[in-house]
């Protein structure tokens, strides 16, 4: 029988009446749409207007990576051991400061390191704000919140994109990479009205959880290399930690190494229209949005049909785009980009949400620390292999057959779902508590 993540439907606090949680998510939200109308600015500037090899723009993902490797692990454990809040803030304000340094780039060896600096400080913030998630919000809620999460990002890859191609009609993308600036430092000022909370404050008195204060009490006489090993043995232990650490780190091998050649692809398929690739993007994020809606809805979602299911879709996906051409229609690349959010979607919460639900408490900084490291390693050699083997074989050939291999491990993963994500041992305890609750 597949492990489900559910969430109880019988009465229970609205996780919106969360005043911790509801301010992190409005930081969150607002600078997820920066990062898109970013990230889709870059792509035009690198692509279009400076017309970069497939090579150099395969070394975008590798710079961006190199923080992950380099401090991925111990931004986990600072995660486990400082104040949330304030490393999440100080974040904020150094890419400010870094987004603003973009603008004066006058070419890609000014843009590599830059963007470089700037992840480093994402790899610190992204650990300590699912941790501290995990403490502000009761178990029951965490499906809906890392939901939630996850609609405000989809719900930004489609705006972002799609205002960001209005947007570079009228200007450049520099001043495009500047309203992320922008977003970015009205997070950081959301996250300093939270400065005064306690980390290990009980997040029952703000309709959420109460936090592993042991667990942290704990950390912080250990040493940096012994909670490194924790986090590392308690995600090996657990088959369904360690079952879905191995299958998302093979399928982000395969599609890192065309992940950030979407834009090479449009430049041979749409050569003259610069704003399909937004359109495509933003589809997207619909499919995504929908998506989470849906399973926020539902509540639960079975592990294997989530990560499995959802690598399916987008490996079909990424397989039909190989065979577009450039006199298809328009219509085919919306479609399949938002057949693409449909398996991301799927992926994306029951992914997240399995690590917050089977991590052992207080190890949850560390879990996501070691997994944006794992996924930081995989940057630096995927991008580039994908970048020679569009070189050797073209951009449409090498869509089509990784698009196939991903579409191969998702179907592998529905067939093997009991095996690879059995009861976890934390959900059989959890059913044999509420079997004695009910006198069965």
């Amino acid at each position: 029988m597949s492990t489900t993540a559910s969430v109880s439907t019988g009465s229970q606090i609205s996780v919106w009446r969360n005043r911790i949680f509801t301010r992190m998510y409005s930081a969150y939200a607002i600078s997820s749409f920066g990062d898109w109308f970013d990230a889709f600015a870059i792509e035009i500037l690198v692509a279009f207007r400076w017309r970069v090899d497939p090579i150099m723009i395969a070394l975008i993902p590798v710079m961006l990576a190199l923080p992950g490797i380099l401090f991925g692990s111990f931004a986990g454990v600072i995660a486990d051991r400082w104040k949330k809040v304030n490393l999440m803030m100080l974040a904020d304000m150094a890419e400010t400061l870094l987004t603003i340094s973009l603008l004066f780039a006058p070419g890609m060896y000014w843009l590599l390191p830059l963007l470089a600096l700037r992840a480093t400080m994402g790899v610190f913030r992204v650990p300590a704000h699912q941790a501290l998630t995990r403490q502000v919000v009761r178990e029951d809620q965490l499906l809906k919140a890392t939901s939630y999460n996850g609609l405000v990002n989809q719900f930004s890859k489609i705006a972002g994109p799609l205002l960001g191609a209005v947007a570079l009609t009228l200007i450049s993308p520099q001043l495009c990479i500047l309203v992320n600036a922008i977003t970015r430092s009205i997070s950081c000022i959301l996250l300093f009205t939270l400065r005064h909370i306690d980390q290990n404050e009980k997040a029952a008195e703000q309709g959420g959880a109460e936090e592993g204060t042991g667990a942290d009490a704990a950390a912080d006489k250990q040493g940096f290399i012994h909670l490194w090993k924790q986090g590392w043995a308690a995600l090996v232990r657990s088959r369904v930690l360690c079952s879905s650490f191995i299958v998302n780190m093979i399928v982000m091998l395969i599609i890192l190494m065309i992940d950030f050649q979407f834009p090479t692809l449009y430049r041979e398929i749409a050569p003259h229209n610069e704003s399909l690739l937004g359109w495509m993007v933003a589809a997207t994020g619909v499919g995504a949005f929908m998506t989470i809606l849906l399973l926020n809805r539902l509540g639960h979602v079975r592990y294997g049909l989530g990560i499995g299911g959802g690598a399916a879709l987008i490996g079909a996906a990424l397989g039909g785009m190989g065979l577009l051409t450039a006199d298809s229609h328009e219509i085919w690349s919306i479609a399949l980009g938002f057949v693409i959010g449909i398996g991301n979607g799927f992926c994306i919460v029951t992914y997240n949400y399995l690590l917050q639900k089977e991590t052992p408490e207080g190890m949850t900084g560390r879990i996501f620390g070691i997994q944006n490291m794992s996924t930081s390693t995989l940057m630096i050699g995927a991008p580039l292999i994908g970048g020679l083997l569009i070189h050797g074989m073209g951009v449409s050939q090498v869509f089509f057959w990784l698009g196939a291999l991903v579409l191969l491990i998702g179907v592998i993963c529905l067939a093997m779902q009991r095996v690879l994500w059995p009861i976890s041992g934390q959900s059989v305890q959890r059913q044999e508590r509420m079997k004695e609750a009910s006198g069965l």
